[in-house]
């Protein structure tokens, strides 16, 4: 090959071979064909900082960052925990350096998973929300062993339910582990101005902005369909104005009076505009504690989560450990219901809790309560 010769200037061509080809290894009686530059390739091949190394070099600082940022977060989540209050998490996103609280909820998906009891698929979800109040709400999902899949809690459900438990007047950004499946996405579909909801997924790591709940379902069918538009929406108070009747008891006696009037201020808060049925469940486990929990409806139907699931999330949500450690529990629903929790309640606590005590506590409603609940449902 003949040299390439610079057009000015050095006449003598330049020879480089790379140490690291096979060829300088060679001995010089089989010499490698030379390669040849002219003194202007020559200075290219020095080496120095190029724009892509300085991108590659600020990426690699913010990531020591992020882990930094990441580890301080994730040293106060030791502990379950399943509610942030809005102090505490303006103190750790200012002490991980953070400019929003915004951006606290993908660092937090992270613990959320690891608080999830999934031990029929093992795949772990997790789904951090925050309020216009300031705090933080985890959700994670629940599956129940020996039962139909369809009584699992979505973390998207245990979220939702955590926040209206602690009275959360809303929520306005949801960061998830992976993204909701269609079953989440219609159950979220329950809230004021679901449209606006700001939705993040965490695994998704070619995009990490949050984008409205009206991305990920564009043409939606929810409350604004079947409801009169005062009709209170999940996450807004509630109050069924309903009264347990013992007379309908079947000589009922008051054994537990706390439990029975926790599972009263369950269903009077309970999201049931599209069948009128509502109904809560209160468990007590064997430490005294209650935990309570009120049926939530969806729009669909099939989303809608029954009273023990919703108990159960506070349950776990409030520290409670195996379930077998729950020993009292208490249902209280409307009479002559079209939609009835009883048997389905009945079938759930015999296979999570089997030495668990179950009653059942019927209830009415003064006539004129019941009047205005069934006009904004017209």
């Amino acid at each position: 090959m003949e040299p390439i010769l610079p057009p000015y200037s050095i006449q003598t061509p330049i020879y480089i071979t790379p140490p690291s080809s096979p060829h300088f290894r060679e001995s010089s009686l089989s010499p490698s064909p030379p390669l040849s530059v002219c003194s202007e390739s020559f200075i290219s091949l020095v080496p120095h900082c190029s724009c892509k190394d300085k991108k590659i070099e600020r990426q690699r600082e913010r990531n020591i960052v992020r882990e930094r940022e990441r580890s301080t977060i994730l040293t106060k989540m030791e502990l379950p925990r399943f509610v942030i209050g809005a102090a505490e998490a303006e103190s750790m996103a200012k002490e991980a350096g953070l400019t929003s609280l915004v951006q606290l909820l993908p660092i937090l998906v992270a613990s959320a998973q690891k608080l999830a009891r999934p031990p029929i698929s093992n795949y772990h979800v997790g789904a951090v929300g925050l309020s216009s109040d300031g705090r933080i709400f985890l959700g994670v999902n629940l599956e129940f062993p020996n039962l139909p899949l369809h009584h699992s809690v979505h973390a998207e459900q245990f979220l939702f339910n955590n926040a209206a438990a602690n009275s959360a007047p809303d929520l306005r950004f949801l960061a998830v582990s992976s993204a909701p499946c269609g079953h989440c996405r219609q159950f979220l579909q329950e809230i004021r101005n679901s449209t606006d909801l700001q939705l993040l997924i965490t695994d998704n790591q070619n995009d990490s902005n949050f984008k409205p709940l009206s991305q990920f379902i564009p043409h939606p069918f929810g409350p604004n369909d079947l409801l009169h538009k005062d009709t209170p929406l999940l996450l807004e108070p509630h109050d069924n104005g309903l009264i347990l009747d013992f007379n309908l008891s079947n000589g009922y006696t008051r054994d537990n009076p706390n439990l029975e009037n926790s599972a009263l201020q369950a269903a009077n808060g309970s999201h049931a505009p599209y069948s009128g049925c509502p109904s809560g469940v209160a468990l007590m486990d064997c430490e005294g504690k209650i935990y309570r929990g009120s049926y939530m409806e969806s729009a669909a139907y099939n989303p809608s989560l029954g009273p023990l699931q919703a108990a159960v999330v506070a349950y776990v949500a409030g520290g409670g450990g195996g379930y077998e450690k729950i020993v009292e529990a208490v249902l209280v629903e409307k009479t002559g219901a079209k939609v009835r929790q009883e048997d389905t309640t009945r079938l759930l606590l015999r296979l999570i809790s089997p030495q668990c005590a179950f009653r059942v506590v019927h209830c009415g409603c003064p006539s004129s309560v019941c009047r205005k609940a069934s006009n904004l449902c017209e």
